[in-house]
């Protein structure tokens, strides 16, 4: 069976800290391990955040890219 990559996503846009961590720590606790989770955010902190989120949790930061001021975070469940 080849690996999922299947994505589930989450719109943290308008939101801010603590907020877009929160709502994305419930969500990945959801999904099964292997399983990804795409965030936008626009928080300026977010960056910061989900890196730290990522070293806390284990769950690895596979993408954090910024595109006229959204930020797109891809997280891995471990």
């Amino acid at each position: 069976m080849p690996a999922s990559h299947e994505k589930a996503q989450l719109d943290a846009r308008g939101l801010f800290c603590p907020m877009p961590i929160l709502k994305a720590s419930q969500m990945i606790e959801t999904l099964s391990s292997g399983e990804r989770l795409e965030v936008l955010a626009d928080d300026p902190a977010a960056p910061s955040d989900f890196v730290a989120f990522s070293k806390r949790t284990g769950h690895p930061l596979l993408e954090n890219s910024e595109s006229a001021g959204t930020f797109r975070f891809v997280l891995e469940h471990r």
